[in-house]
């Protein structure tokens, strides 16, 4: 018979998915230029030039057998080599090959990496809000996901509560800088305090506390800053990267694991995954966009499009009397409802081809969520809609 976990998740679909279907058919009906959707984080800037370049020399100039054969499971050296010289010369951590695990994107970093540091019944503490996907990636480890309630002022960590929560059991933390939903990027001061307190509790548990860093949207950071990187501030920190929105990528899935050079077991960690690939199916990612990185080196995306969007739409917002932490990076914004209920809200404006994410689902009841990776043209013709929504509804 079919799996009953799985049926019954049936009945607790993505909301971000449910709400992008009904843009296509919405779309279909009035011209998808006039459905406001703002409900899917896809890249809306093309990859660079170079890289489409690459993979085209690759196919004309490769052997056939090194495109279109298995990689091996760990990745391909030449891969793993230029990534672990980019991250060296970039954040200055000596990281070498074995340093390095190829993937196919952040969601198979995620599930390598809640695998290698806990065992069912184990406890890994994340953070509202988060990205809803997080909760049946923990589950079908059979860990427990326990979560620290948000702090709407500025989206940083609530140590308070993080502290109250801290027990033997906790393996791991997860974090997500910059954040999806949020936008928001984890300070220095931050990441600093979370490094003691978990030092701290290594030390009165007697065992590893692993940082789980889920960094996709890293390069995506405003106002010409840069997003700290968490391996600077705490040994024990794995970070898992993916090329989905720095270069545009996500239907590559392609991504990397990254071993802080001094966490526990860093010589053995990436051959470790591969071990655990056996077991989750999740091996071998494309050789061709293992090659194409390497040739096309760190070039990313034309991704200013995304601040002038949050600028845009920050201002409309705060014009019009909403609660919103200005987002620091990502393409996110994540404001408070206009009412008690976000999915209210949310079905409310839908009625104005305006569709927006309600907060539930990230931990975040009375927030939403705009995904504005679209074009700015379409963003700038959003305003009225969202001014005629509230000032219809609301005033």
């Amino acid at each position: 018979m079919i799996n009953e976990e799985f049926k019954n998740m049936l009945n607790g679909k993505s909301v971000i998915r449910e709400l992008s279907e009904y843009a296509t058919a919405r779309g279909k009906e009035i011209g998808y230029e006039n459905v406001f959707d703002y409900s899917l984080g896809n890249p809306s800037v093309p990859c660079p030039d170079e890289y489409t370049k690459a993979v085209i020399d690759i196919y004309n100039s490769k052997d056939p057998m090194e495109i279109h054969g298995y990689s091996p499971s760990l990745g391909n050296t030449s891969a793993r080599e230029y990534l672990a010289k980019e991250l060296r010369e970039r954040f200055d951590i000596p990281y070498e090959t074995k340093h390095i695990f190829m993937t196919s994107g952040a969601a198979s970093s995620l599930a390598h990496a809640f695998r290698l540091v806990t065992k069912p019944g184990d406890e890994i503490i994340g953070f509202a809000p988060f990205f809803p996907e997080y909760v049946p990636y923990i589950k079908s480890t059979g860990a427990k996901f326990t979560i620290v309630s948000a702090d709407t002022s500025d989206f940083q960590i609530k140590f308070d509560e993080l502290e109250e929560k801290m027990n033997p059991n906790v393996q791991a933390i997860l974090i997500n800088s910059p954040n999806n939903p949020s936008g928001v990027v984890y300070s220095e001061e931050t990441l600093k305090r979370l490094a003691s307190l978990l030092e701290e509790k290594q030390k009165e548990y007697n065992h590893d506390i692993f940082l789980i860093s889920d960094e996709p949207y890293r390069e995506i950071a405003f106002d010409g800053k840069k997003t700290p990187y968490p391996s600077h501030y705490y040994d024990n920190t794995i970070s898992c990267y993916s090329y989905s929105k720095g270069m545009s990528l996500p239907g590559e899935r392609i991504g990397y694991m990254a071993f802080n050079p001094k966490c526990t077991d860093s010589d053995i960690a990436a051959i470790i995954c591969g071990q655990i690939s056996r077991g989750i199916g999740h091996n071998c990612p494309s050789a061709t966009q293992q090659l194409a990185l390497v040739k096309t080196g760190f070039k990313l995306s034309d991704l200013s499009v995304y601040e002038t969007n949050a600028n845009i739409i920050y201002n409309e917002l705060v014009d019009l009397g909403f609660n919103v932490v200005k987002p620091q990076g990502t393409f996110y914004i994540f404001p408070k409802a206009l009412e008690e209920s976000s999915i209210e809200f949310c079905n409310k404006a839908k009625k104005y081809d305006l569709l927006l994410v309600p907060g539930d689902s990230f931990g975040c009841p009375g927030y939403f969520r705009m995904a504005y990776c679209i074009d700015t043209e379409k963003v700038k013709r959003s305003m009225p809609v969202l001014r005629k929504f509230v000032e219809t509804e609301y005033r």
